[in-house]
């Protein structure tokens, strides 16, 4: 799971996820289970509402360790 974001093509953030989601490139979605549900719920619908399969991320933290990047990550998703 969390280990295809550092084998593979990716974006991180919500904005980058939005651009992927709304452009179609995105093939699955990472989300951190410790983030604001604010930001990830209009970007989880938009997934669903495009059958694009959801993953879980203990934390932040780790969502971000697993993206390469130094810091905690909210979502991420493999393009």
């Amino acid at each position: 799971m969390l280990e295809d974001l550092s084998r593979c093509e990716k974006v991180v953030g919500a904005k980058q996820v939005k651009r992927a989601l709304n452009s179609g490139r995105a093939k699955r979605v990472f989300m951190a289970l410790d983030a604001d549900p604010r930001l990830l719920q209009p970007l989880v619908q938009q997934a669903v509402r495009q059958q694009v399969p959801l993953e879980q991320a203990s934390s932040m933290r780790a969502l971000g360790e697993a993206c390469g990047i130094a810091v905690g990550a909210a979502i991420a998703a493999l393009v």
